[in-house]
């Protein structure tokens, strides 16, 4: 027998899941949840959402929750996305902080939400193809999601045809190989990045990076609501170095979210600053 959502089961997990990721779904993605809740409700052989949403509450370990998410947070990407910050990145942000910063000091860039690897590596690619310094310059490249299945993805390193379909044709020669019908990037470029868990709206996880210099944070606070958004952008701005920058999406404005970061518009792109001296 199918499991039913009521409407007061789909608030109550609205509510739950809004807590411990930041992000809330409004009614008109009551199908999508639904559907993906009804699968795990059968696949733990529960009889009700009563029953699994126990289980998922008070298991120790929060694998089921892991799953979960897994399946309600949306991955769509490609490489070289929204390009032109990146083209932002080589030519004003990495240059001015490289005027600032000691140099022995490492510049730190953190991609927040990674999904499978494509914003990571395309960062990789445009540092090695378009950025000199980096024969000078020490970089590490982090790169976290909250969906551990686009995790493991990244890490594989394997794409499709439509994933790579803006990577210029020398880039792909030099940086993938085919599988089949699938490209694999380099060792090289897998070895640039370091992927980890991190839930955003979880102050503690962002805690675990530091002396970030850098951040993009692309079309993940669309699906937060103001406060979640404002709690994040503080997370975000407490890892930051002095005159760290923050990206986000094309849609997306600090402005409207926290009044703690300077905009910067530069011929790319517009991003936002950490002050380099915090009053």
């Amino acid at each position: 027998m199918t499991a039913i959502i009521s409407q007061d089961d789909f608030l109550v997990f609205r509510e739950y899941f809004y807590r411990k990721t930041g992000i809330r779904f409004e009614s008109s993605k009551r199908y999508f949840v639904d559907k993906r809740l009804i699968d795990r409700i059968t696949a733990n052989d529960c009889a009700s959402f009563r029953e699994y949403f126990t289980r998922l509450r008070f298991q120790a370990n929060g694998e089921e929750l892991q799953r979960l998410t897994n399946l309600l947070t949306v991955n769509e990407t490609y490489f070289m996305r929204e390009e032109y910050q990146f083209d932002c990145l080589t030519s004003h942000i990495l240059p001015e902080l490289s005027e600032h910063l000691p140099t022995d000091k490492i510049i730190n860039i953190w991609c927040i939400p990674s999904s499978s690897g494509e914003e990571p590596y395309s960062i990789a690619m445009q540092l090695l193809e378009n950025w000199p310094m980096l024969r000078n310059r020490d970089v590490r490249l982090l790169a976290s999601d909250i969906n551990t299945r686009m995790l493991d993805m990244a890490e594989e390193g394997l794409y499709s045809e439509r994933s790579i379909r803006n990577v210029p044709p020398t880039w792909r020669a030099r940086y993938f190989s085919r599988v089949g019908d699938m490209y694999q990037i380099c060792d090289e470029l897998r070895a640039c990045v370091e992927f980890s868990h991190v839930n955003l709206a979880n102050p503690v996880e962002v805690r675990r990076q530091h002396a970030i210099d850098v951040v993009f944070c692309r079309n993940l606070l669309i699906y937060f609501d103001d406060l979640s958004r404002k709690e994040a952008a503080e997370s975000l701005y407490d890892v930051m170095s002095p005159g760290g920058f923050i990206c986000l999406g094309h849609s997306e404005s600090m402005g409207r979210i926290s009044p703690l970061f300077t905009v910067r518009k530069f011929p790319e792109a517009i991003v936002y600053q950490k002050p380099w001296e915090e009053s």
